[in-house]
């Protein structure tokens, strides 16, 4: 690495650890951090045990953000002067010692700048999605099984735990629904990046004539809500259903009716499950999942904020897509809010989604911040 190189690169991480210093409120988190401290070193602090574990765990989370930041700096000022005296003396030991140590900073300040953006109520919560197909029959229902496979296999790489919570087959191929729970470090907040319309152009491998076709299939995800949450559901609002599960997992999947559908008329709200081995389990989770959503409906009672934990409900049609993967003509993926683009699909099919994720995470973050200003 040049030296020219390492300058320039330092220049701009000085912009950026200034730009943290503001985004990230340090100077506001220690004044927050004092106060959660002297609160803890009162008497009766653990006589409510609950409210004293989220005010440690709320005051830990803030001193990683100050400690990480304080480091960075601190690593910051070092490299700079190594730098200084590299460029006055050309020593060539210090010099292999600066490019590494810059490397790994580098890398550092790009993992902190990460963890900032998981910072609204939910994003460390585990996550429900939802796809959709939109019209098109045997098409779009294949292009549906794509999405599914490709986010199975990036919350196999990022190590959560995945569970197909309800499945619909398609009556030719693909799905016309299905529901997976992630379960692991920040999924919503990563997986909240992908609510909306995903439209796929390629050729047909159900058309003999070879034609190219457009599909579209819709992507909603929810955060799973914490068990010590209390929502009050009125048994007399609710609708239960059940019917013969039809997916794969199992040889019980399809010799009873264990598979449950709640809806919740008041606010038409439908939740189904279809994991679980009896009616009883599948029941339960169902309430899981419709506690979660109905919590946030009343958490989010006016419509702006209802759209930003939801996302904008748009129709499954041309124009209203968030991301565009083309196959043919050419190769592209291309995220029309961010305009993140990569003309490697297949990698992203196979989910290899964090490059993606993070520059909608990034724009999502700055425009919030400009919108607040």
């Amino acid at each position: 690495m040049e030296l020219y190189e390492i300058r320039s690169g330092l220049e701009k991480a000085r912009s950026l650890l200034d730009e943290l210093f503001v985004s990230a409120n340090i100077e506001i988190l220690k004044r927050e951090i004092e106060g959660l401290t002297v609160k803890s070193e009162a008497p009766d602090f653990w006589d409510d045990q609950k409210r004293a574990t989220k005010i440690y765990r709320k005051m830990n989370d803030m001193k990683a953000i100050v400690d990480g930041y304080e480091a960075l700096k601190n690593s910051f000022d070092e490299l700079q002067e190594i730098y200084d005296y590299v460029k006055d003396t050309d020593d060539a030991d210090f010099r292999e010692s600066l490019e590494n140590d810059y490397m790994t900073f580098e890398k550092s300040l790009d993992e902190y700048e990460k963890t900032l953006l998981f910072d609204e109520e939910y994003d460390h919560n585990n996550a429900l999605l939802d796809i959709h197909p939109g019209a098109g029959g045997t098409e779009s229902q294949d292009w549906a099984q794509m999405l599914m496979r490709m986010y199975m296999r990036y919350g196999e790489k990022k190590g959560w735990k995945i569970e197909v919570v309800d499945y619909l087959a398609g009556e030719e191929a693909g799905v016309k629904s299905v529901t997976l729970r992630f379960s692991g470090k920040n999924a919503y907040g990563l997986l909240k990046s992908e609510k909306g319309v995903h439209r796929l152009v390629r050729i047909s491998p159900f058309d003999s004539s070879k034609r190219r076709h457009t599909s579209f299939a819709s992507v909603d995800v929810m955060p799973e809500i914490d068990d010590d949450i209390e929502v009050n559901i009125n048994p007399g609002d609710l609708r239960i259903d059940t019917y013969r599960a039809s997916g794969a997992g199992g040889q019980h999947i399809n010799k009873t009716d264990s598979a449950v559908r709640i809806t919740h008329i008041p606010t038409n709200t439908v939740v189904t499950c279809q994991s679980q081995r009896s009616q009883l389990q599948n029941k339960e989770e169902a309430m899981r999942m419709l506690k979660s959503r109905l919590y946030l409906l009343m958490q989010e009672a006016h419509a702006k904020e209802l759209s930003e934990i939801q996302g904008e409900k748009k129709a499954i049609e041309w124009g209203s897509q968030i991301r565009s993967y083309v196959l043919h003509p050419y190769s592209l993926v291309k995220d029309n809010r961010s305009g993140y683009e990569s003309h490697d699909p297949q990698a992203i099919l196979d989910g290899n989604l964090d490059d993606m994720i993070y520059a909608y995470l990034k724009a999502y973050v700055k425009k919030r911040g400009e919108e607040n200003v």
